[in-house]
């Protein structure tokens, strides 16, 4: 009688005893079955079974693991977040000298631009930091830094509000508010109690132009901002290329976890330059046609006449 698949009723429970011995008929694994070192020249495992498979052992797969975590954070840093350090007291009360925020680097990716009240972080346009010192690291604070485990100490980067963005007009008269197109911002819910708007560094009009922003530090007494940078190309302002992304959590330390949402005086009506124009844009073309038929009447009078 042939051995192989059975169905279950074919045979009686109980069974005669059949010899175990290789000689009796013991199962070979078919070929391919990866039954161990002894297939193929009729040697199998004791029992005549396929013999257990030798697991790695933890020491063994751990460089893959930290090599597989470490391509991760890189890409993590590369495309979607970024922790960078608060060296100054420039964003206070907002940021504390020693924050850790993390930036958010991937809706850059997808077209998005800065917006009025965002905190950036952006790279030195040139000139803002040329006489700031920084500390040369050691190898392994260049690695973590590469890889975004911590914040780089040689990228010379800065982190301030967005004030105005391009086709804005921004100023600030001594003893007066901000205004951007006009409208005045209430910043006293983000400038650093005892601060004025901008005593220490009147300016404007300024035109900001596309492409660009017009930045400010929330402690407008220590904040070396585009104010004053006025003699630099742009006026002080800064391309959006070189923003890195929006600051959008405080993540350490963890007493100081917080979000960095936008101040509701840049959410204000009017503020956008192209939301002021809308009313009289509407206007000039509503006015249009009746302009037209009022000179069209006008030539078919004289003509009839």
């Amino acid at each position: 009688m042939a051995v192989g698949a059975r169905s279950g009723h074919d045979e009686p429970e109980d069974r005669p005893e059949r010899d175990e011995s290789p000689a009796g008929g013991a199962a070979v694994p078919p070929e391919g079955d990866g039954g161990g070192p002894g297939d193929g020249d009729g040697e199998g495992a004791p029992g005549g079974g396929r013999p257990p498979r030798r697991q790695r052992s933890f020491w063994m797969e751990l460089p893959l693991l930290v090599g597989i975590a470490l391509i991760l954070a890189l890409l993590i840093k590369t495309f979607l977040i970024q922790a960078f350090s608060i060296p100054s007291d420039s964003m206070q009360n907002t940021l504390q000298r020693g924050d850790r925020v993390l930036v958010d680097k991937l809706t850059p990716w997808f077209g998005s631009e800065p917006e009025r009240g965002e905190v950036v972080v952006f790279h030195d346009p040139g000139g803002w930091l040329e006489d700031t010192a920084t500390p040369e690291p050691n190898v392994a604070q260049k690695f973590l830094s590469f890889i975004g485990l911590m914040p780089s100490s040689e990228e010379k980067d800065l982190i301030k509000r967005v004030i105005a963005v391009g086709g804005d007009t921004v100023e600030c008269k001594e003893n007066g508010p901000v205004t951007v197109n006009g409208k005045a911002l209430d910043e006293k819910s983000f400038i650093f109690p005892g601060n004025t708007p901008c005593n220490d560094k009147p300016f404007g009009p300024i035109k900001v132009e596309e492409g660009r922003i017009f930045v400010m530090g929330d402690h407008r007494q220590n904040s070396l901002d585009s104010r004053y940078h006025q003699e630099l190309p742009g006026q002080g302002t800064v391309s959006n290329d070189e923003v890195v992304g929006r600051a959008i959590v405080v993540a350490w330390p963890v007493g100081r976890w917080a979000t960095l949402p936008i101040p509701s005086t840049f959410d204000q009506p009017g503020l956008n330059a192209a939301a002021a124009m809308a009313p009289a844009a509407l206007g000039v073309a509503g006015a249009l046609p009746l302009v037209f038929w009022r000179r069209r009447r006008l030539t078919t009078g004289r003509t009839a006449g």
